[in-house]
């Protein structure tokens, strides 16, 4: 974003350019979660001090001895930026004035409406408008429906007469995490910046440009706004393309993961998406209904996008429509009588996050339908969750053989990889494979579903 030849610098973007060029700038962080623990070990390794904010006092507690609370963010992470004095976290929000950057990263859930909860962004803002001081540089992480910076944040933030893109500066920066994955960290994925004046938008792409490979600058807050929900609404909808591939490729009898190995081995125009038993993480299941709110509000209708909602969202339904016809087929045994054993309760593998997994709402609607239900996860040793009024929390389920044989069916609905797939089919009685998990196991007593 250029300026205008004849606007002139102002002190205070002057004096922040100048910190953030020497390394000098402190950086805050709310929100230290899945995306603000990464980003705060990210601008530490870069140099930065990091004071980093929550409201969890434990959480803060851990943090400050060294420890973390996040099975895949390891606690040598956080020790390093500690015993480097690199990194402090408080739950004392008054020290936002201490900070020269103050990066946004909490939760945006959605109310049970399925519209935008912008509380935590909200009360962010307030505790940095409580302070806000000239020469600091705001910028939201969160993910979030177009004009949320611009018409909740900075309405809020320019209350107490500091003028945004002179005295303060205000952007939008999409988080790009992906939990779990070893080949893309923060500091090496490229990062989206906008703002809405030329001053923010210089200063938020000179602040990122220090941690990341490569900035890449957006007009407006708005579009920034869109490009991340644009993001994951495409995966939303190319995911249930490959869920009803799937129901439609059973009933003809063929394999859609067959389909789509052979499908991705052209090299142009096929992306390779694939099925399972429904949407899990904060991200994927959640920004499709922003970007529908915000259409609403214009008087547009999203159809190809809730459609694709309403696909993902039948797809607990099916997986335990086709566990109940195996269990009838190969047992004569009614849902309402078997014993399950649901692997994995994390949404996606690997890790340890549980939110919005579609294994809880599996395991709520075989409790609802008279199942006895356990899990086994080797990242949840204790799950801890609302659902079903918190009638499925519990302890893991240790997989050993005379564990396995105690149940009627296992659900494979998340394909850990510390999981032995080969020995779990030589003691189930049968198995409901909905990743692909066994794909290199050949038993009969696999379905996939």
């Amino acid at each position: 974003m250029s300026r205008p030849a004849d606007q002139q610098t102002s002190r205070p973007e002057k004096l922040l350019a100048e910190k953030i060029d020497g390394r000098a700038a402190l950086i805050g962080i709310i929100g230290l979660g899945y995306v603000g623990l990464p980003l705060a070990k990210t601008f530490a390794d870069a140099g930065f001090n990091v004071l980093g904010f929550d409201i969890n006092a434990e959480f803060v507690a851990k943090l400050n001895r060294g420890e973390s609370y996040i099975e895949h963010i390891p606690a040598a992470w956080v020790a390093g930026m500690r015993n480097a004095k690199k990194f402090e976290a408080t739950t004392d929000f008054a020290r936002l004035a201490e900070a020269d950057a103050i990066l946004i990263c909490v939760p945006t859930p959605l109310t049970a409406n399925r519209e935008p909860d912008m509380r935590y962004v909200e009360a962010a803002t307030r505790d940095i408008a409580a302070v806000l001081r000239a020469g600091q540089l705001v910028v939201l992480e969160s993910t979030t429906y177009p004009g949320t910076t611009a018409d909740l944040m900075q309405p809020i933030l320019s209350a107490g007469g500091l003028v945004a893109g002179v005295d303060f500066f205000l952007a939008f920066s999409p988080e790009r995490e992906d939990p779990g994955n070893p080949n893309f960290t923060t500091n090496s994925i490229p990062k989206v910046v906008g703002a809405d004046d030329a001053a923010s938008a210089a200063l938020a792409v000179q602040l990122y440009s220090q941690i990341v490979p490569k900035v890449v600058p957006v007009s407006s807050t708005r579009t920034a706004e869109a490009v991340k929900l644009t993001e994951n609404i495409f995966r939303s909808v190319n995911i249930a393309f490959v869920n009803e591939l799937k129901i439609i490729y059973d009933k003809m009898g063929i394999d859609v993961w067959e389909v789509i190995d052979a499908a991705k081995t052209k090299p142009f125009g096929f992306m390779p998406f694939y099925p399972g038993p429904g949407l899990g993480g904060h991200c994927i299941p959640i920004d499709p209904f922003y970007l529908t709110w915000a259409a609403r509000a214009h008087g547009l209708n999203t159809r190809f996008i809730e459609l694709a909602g309403d696909v993902n969202t039948a797809m607990p339904d099916y997986v335990i429509a086709k566990t109940a016809e195996a269990l009838d087929v190969r047992a004569g045994l009614a849902l309402s009588r078997a014993k399950i054993l649901v692997l994995g309760v994390a949404y996606k593998k690997n890790v340890d996050d549980v939110r919005e997994s579609p294994s809880l709402d599996i395991m709520a609607k075989l409790a609802a339908r008279g199942c006895k239900v356990d899990f086994h996860d080797p990242h949840v040793p204790v799950l801890k969750t609302k659902k079903a009024d918190g009638k499925l929390n519990g302890a893991s389920v240790a997989l050993t053989p005379d564990a396995i044989r105690q149940y009627d069916a296992v659900m494979i609905l998340t394909d850990h990889d510390k999981v032995d797939y080969a020995a779990l089919a030589a003691h189930a009685k049968l198995i409901i494979d909905t990743r692909n998990a066994c794909r290199n196991v050949k038993s009969d007593i696999i379905i996939r579903a």
